[in-house]
């Protein structure tokens, strides 16, 4: 699995950007069947810094009910978002992923 599988996305929220500034934690979305060492390996090659952790999260779709107006007539579907893995990353003292910007230190 290459690095651009198992990263999919990084994870912006405000308790996440609190992480970051005090505990050096960062979080990704990442592939379902990844491990925490493909995790750490991919991390680490991508932004080049020294991963001391991985804290992994499967996360449950939410069930969805939309209502749609059609030719006068109502309605009702049923629908599930996907299932997906949040990875939580903390860093060794002096390593920085800007997301932001992009720059790594």
């Amino acid at each position: 699995m290459s690095i651009r599988e198992i990263i999919i996305k990084p994870l912006f929220t405000e308790k996440m950007s609190q992480l970051e500034d005090t505990q050096l934690k960062y979080a990704f979305q990442v592939a379902s069947s990844a491990n925490k060492i493909e995790i750490k390996d991919a991390i680490e090659k991508r932004f080049d810094v020294k991963v001391l952790k991985v804290a992994t999260m499967n996360r449950l779709g939410k069930s969805k009910q939309m209502t749609v107006r059609s030719g006068g007539r109502t309605i009702r579907t049923l629908g599930h978002r996907s299932d997906w893995k949040k990875a939580i990353i903390t860093l060794k003292e002096g390593s920085v992923i800007d997301l932001i910007r992009g720059d790594v230190g």
